[in-house]
This record gives structure tokens, C-alpha cells and sequence, in this order.
């Protein structure tokens, strides 16, 4: 009975932060319509939803923090590539980064990611959806970068969403 009642907690929650944040208000009146509006899109969602992710709340508020660290860290070293080295002493390459992840919801995480992280964009996905391509402002090993980006967010959002 719960569970067709709020079919997509996390989503509830979401949708009532960002309702919050949209009417710029923490008022009785902006709480209750975001509860509303938290309950029902979920509900009325749902049949469109079969095959929703299961996602390890622990793991994904660690990759979280994984990330932003990560994002940090980005910023310092790509404002140093920019200020230090010269043109010419860049290593901008594409990589091809064979994926095991199977839903489109990780894969999707897995590409923000990677724009997110300052110097690297994630610029497709095959066909088959097996690869992403990445473009990587400096890398002087594309192959260690490629398994850098396997161990540090690939294999941490398999257990994310498993």
C-alpha cells in the first residue's frame, strides 16, 4: 500500500526541495504545495517508470562527495595547465571508455560525471551504448586515464546503482 502511495520517495523528496527552492520561500503555504506537488507527480509518473533503477542511497551520497572532490581538485589542475604550460605542450585526446554499466539512469551519471570534472567532456555514447566518448584536455597516458575513470567512477556507480 505504501509503496503505490509514494512510488518514488527519493523523487518526493526532491521534488518538494526543488519546489522550495523555486518559490524562494520556506512558508507553511510553498511546503504544502511542494508535498503536493512531491506526492502526486511520482504517482502519476509511475506507469512510466517499470523498470526504475535501485539505488544505493549510502554509496551515491559517497560518490557525491567523491565527485565534488574531484571537481575541486579539476579546477586547480586545469588553472595550472592554462597559467603554466605552454600550447604546444598539450595532450588533448580522444578516449573510448568501454563501459560494463548497463541502465541508461548510470550511464547518464557516469557522462555528467565526467563533463562535470573540469578538462574532460563526455561527447557521445555508442549505439550500442557499450562506449563513451571522451575528449580529455591533457592526457599524457590515455590508457592510464582510461582506467583511472573505470576504478574511480565506474566501478563505484556499479555499486551505486545495483
Amino acid at each position: 500500500m505504501m509503496r503505490r502511495l509514494i512510488p518514488h520517495p527519493g523523487l518526493s523528496m526532491l521534488l518538494v526541495a526543488v519546489w522550495l527552492l523555486l518559490a524562494n520561500s520556506f512558508s507553511a503555504g510553498a511546503l504544502i504545495v511542494g508535498i503536493v506537488v512531491g506526492l502526486a507527480l511520482p504517482i502519476f509518473t509511475a506507469p512510466f517508470w517499470p523498470d526504475r533503477p535501485r539505488v544505493n542511497f549510502g554509496l551515491g551520497l559517497a560518490y557525491l562527495v567523491l565527485v565534488l572532490w574531484d571537481i575541486i581538485v579539476a579546477n586547480f589542475e586545469v588553472a595550472a595547465i592554462i597559467l603554466i604550460r605552454r600550447n604546444r605542450d598539450l595532450r588533448p585526446t580522444w578516449l573510448v571508455i568501454p563501459m560494463t554499466l548497463q541502465t541508461p539512469e548510470a550511464i547518464t551519471v557516469l557522462a555528467a560525471t565526467i563533463s562535470l570534472t573540469p578538462g574532460t567532456v563526455s561527447a557521445d555514447v555508442s549505439a550500442c551504448g557499450r562506449y563513451l566518448l571522451v575528449h580529455a584536455l591533457d592526457a599524457a597516458d590515455p590508457d592510464a586515464e582510461i582506467a583511472r575513470i573505470k576504478s574511480r567512477y565506474e566501478s563505484r556507480l556499479l555499486g551505486v546503482f545495483a
